[in-house]
């Protein structure tokens, strides 16, 4: 009975530890977002990231991503942002958005794990992460507009 006492607490601290990595992801405001595009309007649900803990972790450890479902991470002002893919197991697109709603920059097909800085190469406001590739699937390019009330048209 010793014995298995001692392989059930390593089992227990790992599914404690599984609970908790996954809460923050849980716990994100969920909403939808119109991608407006050539092709017509995409309706995407997306979790929207509001801490400096939901924003760190992003889509970190998560296996699969929907085809219309993403994360949404918008800042206080348009500034140049920087991402990676640290501990992402799977492949994003990254949509960099100005504060107007247009799209300026897409980062497609993202490799997992990496620590290499993924830039906006500009001022945005917000940045969408898809699944590897969605944003052609679903036919969004730059210039394209996001609608969602984090973004103002006509303000860049």
């Amino acid at each position: 009975m010793g014995r298995a006492a001692g392989l059930a607490a390593p089992l227990l601290v790992a599914a404690l530890l599984c609970a908790l990595l996954a809460q923050p992801a849980d716990a994100m405001r969920r909403e939808t977002l119109t991608l407006v595009t050539k092709g017509g309007p995409v309706v995407i649900d997306i979790e929207a990231t509001e801490t400096l803990d939901e924003m760190q972790r992003g889509l970190m450890f998560r296996t699969h991503l929907a085809e219309k479902a993403g994360m949404l991470f918008t800042y206080d002002r348009p500034r140049e942002v920087g991402m990676w893919m640290e501990n992402t197991h799977i492949p994003l697109d990254m949509v960099f958005i100005r504060a107007d709603g247009v799209v300026h920059r897409i980062e497609a097909w993202t490799e997992p794990f990496s620590r290499k800085t993924i830039s906006s190469r500009g001022d945005v406001l917000a940045c969408l992460e898809l699944a590897g590739g969605a944003a052609e699937r679903l036919g969004l390019k730059p210039g394209d507009r996001i609608e969602h009330p984090a973004f103002k048209p006509g303000k860049k």
